[in-house]
């Protein structure tokens, strides 16, 4: 099955955001795939890992070219990270149903809404506190759980952190949370492909996979590019309120099916 116009569009927005943001744009992978491509959860679950990490991964070089990624910071949220995304996806194969997934994802968009909308300043004020290496190991586990049942990157989560805890500055965050961001994926996506290769009910669209890392690599260019010259407070809001419209939405359409 290949990518209709608006999946195309859907990839594009992915890694425009992954780009601007350093967040929010591998949120909108799972609902392109289960909605505008149609695939099963659990397969749009998994194959969001692969693309999510794909694409934050071509989104972290030209970061890497300017020195801003952080890579202590790194290792202290990317290892726990990593461990906390292979047990979350463990959790997920075992214990869950796609519809499950589904509707705790819409609940994450929920969460990542209010990480979007919280005021920019609420994150300067607490930014000189001092560093807490095993706070910072703790949320990296934490986000790496989440990232693994629901196939999200978790950028929402890990930037806010990355400013607070690790006492980066927003820029710096934003390129260390895509190298966080593409090792978690990659986890997760290792620990789903072990658990689906040997199950002849479940196929990867490696055509829909590819494309959308083409497309969602190319928005993460873009993005980057012109990152330092867009307001980033008002796109935030605006992604911000998307993001509570669609956690809505994919409640409202799980809900019934949980019954």
């Amino acid at each position: 099955m290949g990518l209709n116009i608006f999946a195309i569009i859907g990839a594009c927005a992915i890694g425009l955001s992954l780009g601007l943001l350093g967040s929010g744009g591998s949120i909108l992978t799972v609902p392109v795939l289960v909605y505008l491509v149609e695939q099963p959860e659990r397969i749009a679950i998994a194959g969001s890992l692969i693309i999510v990490g794909s694409i934050a991964l071509l989104g972290a070089i030209p970061y890497f070219r300017q020195k801003l990624i952080d890579w202590h910071t790194v290792v202290m949220f990317g290892i726990p990270g990593m461990a906390g995304t292979y047990i979350g996806a463990w959790l997920a194969t075992v214990y869950l149903t796609g519809i499950q997934q589904l509707a705790i994802f819409a609940l994450v968009m929920l969460l990542a809404s209010y990480f979007m909308l919280k005021p920019k300043k609420d994150l300067e004020a607490e930014s000189d506190h001092q560093r807490h290496v095993i706070k910072i190991s703790i949320d990296g586990l934490v986000v790496g759980v989440v990232t693994g049942i629901v196939g999200v990157g978790g950028g929402f989560l890990i930037v806010p952190a990355l400013v607070l805890l690790g006492g980066l500055s927003m820029r710096a965050a934003v390129a260390t949370s895509l190298v966080i961001i593409a090792l978690k994926s990659f986890t997760g996506f290792a620990k789903y492909w072990s658990a689906i290769a040997d199950d002849p009910t479940i196929h990867l669209d490696w055509q829909v996979i590819g494309m959308m890392i083409i497309l969602g690599g190319i928005g993460s260019t873009v993005g980057n590019k012109i990152a330092s010259k867009v307001p980033q407070d008002k796109l935030k809001k605006i992604f911000g309120g998307f993001l509570i419209v669609m956690g809505i939405y994919i409640l409202f359409k799980s809900i019934p099916k949980l019954m």
